[in-house]
């Protein structure tokens, strides 16, 4: 499979480089081609992994993957063409997370809108999935690094595209039961509003690498 990522930061590598060891094909994406973290992830990644412009990486995917922030992405996407993710699962891990000069957390959008809703209404013919936004990115491509069941949520409206989501998911290691999904794209509100109580949580744990275990009635 052929995937574009659109993004060079941290979460963005994670990610290609767990596609890339899957055996998949990964063109990262910045909003120039000779960016120097995707120019040098592409040479250690190996013949499978390629670097070039959000809108390579968008024609390049037959899935796309937005890892830029949240307060960012409508831009990297617009650079990405509409034309060129119309019809393709468009996977939003992204968090409109800004900080206040004394490190306070707000969210932009927050409550009556998301950045995954912004996206899908942006771009009304791309598939729009949120998942993995709750979670560190070595989390993300490896759930066994913690220990115990812990879940992971979707949210879009298509049911087609969330399906080939939670397969995706499968191969990072998340068990199918372990995935809930939280309805159509508003969904996405819920899941970026956990963001300020996970960054009290990291800062109370002193790492980034736990999760949310949800057990319910029968």
């Amino acid at each position: 499979m052929r995937y574009g990522i659109i993004g060079t930061g941290g979460v963005a590598r994670t990610i290609a480089d767990k596609l890339v060891e899957l055996g998949h094909e990964v063109t990262l994406g910045s909003r120039s081609k000779d960016n120097e973290a995707a120019v040098a992830w592409a040479e250690q990644a190996g013949p499978n992994g390629h670097h070039g412009t959000f809108a390579e990486a968008a024609e390049f995917g037959a899935v796309v993957l937005n890892a830029t922030p949240g307060t960012v992405a409508l831009d990297a996407l617009r650079a990405a063409g509409a034309e060129r993710l119309s019809g393709k699962l468009l996977i939003d891990l992204s968090n409109p997370l800004v900080f206040s000069p004394e490190g306070e957390l707000t969210l932009d959008p927050v409550n009556t809108d998301s950045v995954g809703e912004r996206i899908q209404r942006e771009f009304p013919q791309a598939l729009v999935v949120k998942t993995l936004n709750t979670v560190t990115a070595p989390v993300m491509v490896d759930p066994s690094r913690l220990a115990g069941e812990h879940n992971m949520f979707v949210a879009g409206d298509d049911e087609g595209a969330k399906e080939r989501t939670v397969a995706l998911l499968g191969t990072f290691g998340w068990p199918a039961g372990s995935v809930i999904d939280l309805g159509d794209i508003t969904g996405a509100r819920a899941m970026e509003m956990m963001m300020p109580f996970w960054i009290r949580l990291m800062r109370a744990f002193g790492t980034a690498e736990f999760n949310y275990s949800f057990k319910h009635a029968k």
